[in-house]
Protein backbone atom coordinates (compact mmCIF):
# COMPACT_ATOMS: atom_id res chain seq x y z
CA UNK A 1 0.00 0.00 0.00
CA UNK A 2 1.34 3.17 -1.12
CA UNK A 3 2.06 5.97 1.72
CA UNK A 4 0.46 8.93 1.46
CA UNK A 5 1.99 10.72 4.53
CA UNK A 6 3.37 13.50 1.76
CA UNK A 7 0.09 14.55 0.85
CA UNK A 8 0.04 16.32 4.19
CA UNK A 9 1.80 19.35 4.44
CA UNK A 10 3.44 22.23 6.14
CA UNK A 11 2.54 25.77 4.93
CA UNK A 12 4.17 28.95 6.06
CA UNK A 13 2.47 31.91 4.80
CA UNK A 14 4.36 35.44 5.05
CA UNK A 15 1.15 38.40 6.14
CA UNK A 16 1.90 41.74 4.49
CA UNK A 17 1.22 41.87 0.57
CA UNK A 18 0.82 38.18 0.95
CA UNK A 19 -2.38 38.02 2.91
CA UNK A 20 -3.32 41.32 3.66
CA UNK A 21 -2.30 44.88 1.49
CA UNK A 22 0.44 46.71 2.83
CA UNK A 23 3.05 48.46 0.30
CA UNK A 24 -0.10 50.63 -0.70
CA UNK A 25 -0.44 52.59 2.28
CA UNK A 26 3.48 53.16 2.18
CA UNK A 27 3.22 54.50 -1.20
CA UNK A 28 0.78 56.50 -0.16
CA UNK A 29 2.14 58.10 2.76
CA UNK A 30 5.16 58.50 0.44
CA UNK A 31 3.33 60.29 -2.52
CA UNK A 32 2.03 62.64 0.59
CA UNK A 33 5.52 63.01 2.05
CA UNK A 34 7.22 63.90 -1.25
CA UNK A 35 4.50 66.75 -2.10
CA UNK A 36 4.97 68.02 1.55
CA UNK A 37 8.89 68.20 1.27
CA UNK A 38 8.64 70.15 -2.60
CA UNK A 39 6.13 72.65 -0.91
CA UNK A 40 8.33 73.16 2.32
CA UNK A 41 11.63 72.89 0.30
CA UNK A 42 10.54 74.94 -2.93
CA UNK A 43 9.08 72.22 -5.55
CA UNK A 44 10.99 74.06 -8.52
CA UNK A 45 14.30 72.83 -6.59
CA UNK A 46 13.36 68.97 -6.18
CA UNK A 47 11.73 66.61 -8.18
CA UNK A 48 9.56 63.66 -6.68
CA UNK A 49 12.44 61.35 -8.25
CA UNK A 50 15.09 62.81 -6.34
CA UNK A 51 12.83 62.79 -3.48
CA UNK A 52 11.93 58.86 -3.64
CA UNK A 53 15.46 57.98 -4.79
CA UNK A 54 16.79 59.05 -1.41
CA UNK A 55 14.13 57.92 0.35
CA UNK A 56 14.56 54.45 -0.49
CA UNK A 57 18.70 54.77 -0.48
CA UNK A 58 18.32 55.95 3.23
CA UNK A 59 15.07 52.96 4.20
CA UNK A 60 16.97 50.18 2.37
CA UNK A 61 20.41 51.14 4.41
CA UNK A 62 18.14 51.24 7.47
CA UNK A 63 16.16 48.36 7.55
CA UNK A 64 19.18 45.93 6.87
CA UNK A 65 20.54 47.02 9.89
CA UNK A 66 17.37 47.20 12.42
CA UNK A 67 14.65 45.17 10.51
CA UNK A 68 11.33 46.06 10.34
CA UNK A 69 11.18 48.36 13.48
CA UNK A 70 8.43 50.59 13.32
CA UNK A 71 10.71 53.87 14.00
CA UNK A 72 12.64 53.15 11.05
CA UNK A 73 10.24 54.47 8.55
CA UNK A 74 9.18 58.08 9.76
CA UNK A 75 13.36 57.68 10.70
CA UNK A 76 13.64 57.52 7.03
CA UNK A 77 11.39 60.46 5.95
CA UNK A 78 12.95 62.95 8.16
CA UNK A 79 16.62 61.93 7.05
CA UNK A 80 15.10 62.27 3.60
CA UNK A 81 14.28 66.07 4.83
CA UNK A 82 17.41 66.75 6.55
CA UNK A 83 19.42 65.49 3.79
CA UNK A 84 17.60 68.22 1.45
CA UNK A 85 17.20 70.46 3.63
CA UNK A 86 20.76 70.88 4.15
CA UNK A 87 21.56 70.55 0.39
CA UNK A 88 19.21 73.08 -0.51
CA UNK A 89 20.32 75.76 2.50
CA UNK A 90 16.85 75.29 4.02
CA UNK A 91 17.23 75.99 7.52
CA UNK A 92 15.92 72.45 9.52
CA UNK A 93 13.03 72.89 11.28
CA UNK A 94 11.89 70.88 14.50
CA UNK A 95 8.08 71.21 13.63
CA UNK A 96 8.58 70.26 9.94
CA UNK A 97 10.68 67.35 11.14
CA UNK A 98 7.55 66.44 14.21
CA UNK A 99 5.02 67.01 11.42
CA UNK A 100 6.79 64.64 8.82
CA UNK A 101 7.72 61.58 11.55
CA UNK A 102 3.95 61.72 12.38
CA UNK A 103 2.94 61.17 9.10
CA UNK A 104 5.64 58.18 8.23
CA UNK A 105 3.97 57.06 11.77
CA UNK A 106 -0.06 57.05 10.60
CA UNK A 107 0.90 54.29 7.94
CA UNK A 108 0.77 51.87 11.30
CA UNK A 109 -3.01 53.06 11.62
CA UNK A 110 -4.60 52.17 8.39
CA UNK A 111 -7.59 49.68 8.21
CA UNK A 112 -6.18 46.25 7.28
CA UNK A 113 -7.48 44.88 3.89
CA UNK A 114 -7.10 41.00 2.90
CA UNK A 115 -5.80 39.95 -0.30
CA UNK A 116 -8.69 38.60 -2.54
CA UNK A 117 -9.00 35.21 -2.03
CA UNK A 118 -7.13 35.08 1.64
CA UNK A 119 -10.28 33.54 3.38
CA UNK A 120 -10.98 31.42 0.48
CA UNK A 121 -7.56 29.94 0.16
CA UNK A 122 -6.87 29.14 3.72
CA UNK A 123 -10.50 27.61 4.21
CA UNK A 124 -9.09 24.82 1.37
CA UNK A 125 -5.91 24.38 2.78
CA UNK A 126 -7.27 24.17 6.31
CA UNK A 127 -10.12 21.65 4.72
CA UNK A 128 -7.45 19.79 3.28
CA UNK A 129 -5.93 18.80 6.53
CA UNK A 130 -2.98 20.93 6.37
CA UNK A 131 -1.02 22.77 8.97
CA UNK A 132 -0.87 26.21 8.92
CA UNK A 133 1.94 28.60 10.18
CA UNK A 134 2.32 32.44 9.97
CA UNK A 135 5.53 34.27 10.08
CA UNK A 136 5.56 37.89 10.04
CA UNK A 137 8.31 40.57 10.20
CA UNK A 138 7.61 43.36 12.43
CA UNK A 139 6.50 44.56 15.85
CA UNK A 140 4.87 42.57 17.78
CA UNK A 141 1.83 44.96 18.76
CA UNK A 142 1.47 46.25 15.39
CA UNK A 143 1.68 42.80 13.26
CA UNK A 144 -0.93 41.35 16.03
CA UNK A 145 -3.42 44.28 15.33
CA UNK A 146 -2.84 43.45 12.45
CA UNK A 147 -3.89 39.66 13.15
CA UNK A 148 -6.58 40.49 15.62
CA UNK A 149 -8.31 42.49 12.86
CA UNK A 150 -8.79 39.76 10.03
CA UNK A 151 -9.18 36.96 12.72
CA UNK A 152 -6.39 34.78 11.34
CA UNK A 153 -6.04 33.11 14.66
CA UNK A 154 -8.59 30.80 13.11
CA UNK A 155 -6.64 29.33 11.11
CA UNK A 156 -3.45 30.10 12.41
CA UNK A 157 -4.10 29.04 16.45
CA UNK A 158 -0.51 29.36 18.00
CA UNK A 159 1.07 28.58 14.81
CA UNK A 160 2.19 32.35 14.66
CA UNK A 161 5.57 34.04 14.84
CA UNK A 162 6.68 37.41 14.41
CA UNK A 163 10.20 38.64 13.85
CA UNK A 164 11.85 41.76 13.92
CA UNK A 165 14.19 40.04 11.43
CA UNK A 166 12.83 37.66 9.04
CA UNK A 167 16.33 35.67 7.02
CA UNK A 168 17.42 32.20 7.27
CA UNK A 169 18.21 31.86 11.02
CA UNK A 170 14.72 33.44 11.59
CA UNK A 171 12.66 30.48 9.43
CA UNK A 172 15.19 27.76 10.12
CA UNK A 173 14.29 27.84 13.73
CA UNK A 174 10.80 27.67 13.11
CA UNK A 175 11.71 24.44 10.61
CA UNK A 176 14.09 23.02 13.75
CA UNK A 177 11.69 23.44 16.48
CA UNK A 178 8.80 21.46 15.01
CA UNK A 179 11.23 19.15 12.94
CA UNK A 180 9.46 19.68 9.57
CA UNK A 181 9.66 17.48 6.82
CA UNK A 182 11.25 19.81 5.03
CA UNK A 183 10.33 18.03 1.21
CA UNK A 184 6.71 18.97 2.41
CA UNK A 185 7.42 22.43 3.86
CA UNK A 186 6.05 25.71 2.51
CA UNK A 187 6.73 29.07 2.35
CA UNK A 188 4.54 31.57 0.86
CA UNK A 189 5.76 35.00 0.34
CA UNK A 190 6.07 37.91 -1.82
CA UNK A 191 9.42 38.94 -0.79
CA UNK A 192 12.50 37.14 -2.90
CA UNK A 193 14.59 38.74 -0.03
CA UNK A 194 12.67 37.70 3.37
CA UNK A 195 10.44 34.96 2.14
CA UNK A 196 11.89 33.26 -1.06
CA UNK A 197 15.41 33.26 -0.79
CA UNK A 198 15.43 31.79 2.99
CA UNK A 199 13.64 29.17 2.17
CA UNK A 200 15.45 27.84 -0.52
CA UNK A 201 18.55 28.28 1.89
CA UNK A 202 16.36 26.02 4.13
CA UNK A 203 15.78 23.73 1.92
CA UNK A 204 12.15 24.30 1.13
CA UNK A 205 9.79 24.09 -1.17
CA UNK A 206 7.98 28.24 -1.78
CA UNK A 207 5.71 30.33 -3.84
CA UNK A 208 6.58 33.68 -4.81
CA UNK A 209 3.98 35.86 -4.96
CA UNK A 210 5.08 38.57 -7.34
CA UNK A 211 3.34 41.85 -6.84
CA UNK A 212 3.35 44.46 -9.62
CA UNK A 213 4.79 47.04 -7.44
CA UNK A 214 6.85 45.23 -5.39
CA UNK A 215 9.19 47.19 -2.59
CA UNK A 216 12.82 47.40 -3.93
CA UNK A 217 13.78 45.64 -0.69
CA UNK A 218 12.51 42.93 -1.38
CA UNK A 219 13.51 42.49 -4.99
CA UNK A 220 16.77 40.25 -5.48
CA UNK A 221 18.35 38.00 -7.96
CA UNK A 222 18.58 34.70 -6.72
CA UNK A 223 20.72 31.99 -6.93
CA UNK A 224 19.72 28.37 -7.72
CA UNK A 225 19.65 25.55 -5.11
CA UNK A 226 19.23 22.10 -5.89
CA UNK A 227 16.34 19.99 -4.20
CA UNK A 228 14.07 22.35 -3.56
CA UNK A 229 10.70 23.50 -5.59
CA UNK A 230 9.86 27.02 -6.36
CA UNK A 231 6.80 28.22 -8.19
CA UNK A 232 5.75 31.93 -9.07
CA UNK A 233 2.46 32.89 -9.15
CA UNK A 234 0.52 36.36 -9.65
CA UNK A 235 -2.03 35.91 -6.90
CA UNK A 236 -2.93 34.53 -3.85
CA UNK A 237 -5.88 33.02 -5.10
CA UNK A 238 -3.61 30.34 -7.30
CA UNK A 239 -1.69 28.61 -4.05
CA UNK A 240 -3.72 26.01 -3.18
CA UNK A 241 -4.15 24.59 -6.71
CA UNK A 242 -0.27 25.19 -6.99
CA UNK A 243 0.14 23.12 -3.82
CA UNK A 244 -2.26 20.16 -4.50
CA UNK A 245 -0.38 19.65 -7.82
CA UNK A 246 2.26 19.28 -6.49
CA UNK A 247 1.11 16.55 -4.20
CA UNK A 248 -0.70 14.64 -6.98
CA UNK A 249 2.31 14.71 -8.87
CA UNK A 250 4.75 13.08 -5.34
CA UNK A 251 1.54 11.00 -5.04
CA UNK A 252 1.91 9.75 -8.95
CA UNK A 253 5.16 9.48 -8.73
CA UNK A 254 5.24 7.18 -5.48
CA UNK A 255 2.23 4.48 -6.50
Amino acid sequence: MANNSHLHQHIIFDLDDTLIYCNKYFEAVLDEFTRLLQVMLGEDRLTAEEIRAKQIEIDVAGVQQVGFASHHFPHSLVETYRYFASLLGHPSSQMEEARISKLGLSVYEQLVEPYPGMIETLDVLKAQGHDLYLYTGGETAIQQRKIDQMKLDVYFEDRIYIRQHKNVEALEEIISNHQFDRSRTWMIGNSLRTDIEPAIKAGINSIYIKQPDEWVYNIIELKPAKNTTMYTVSSLVEVADVIAENITSKHKRSL
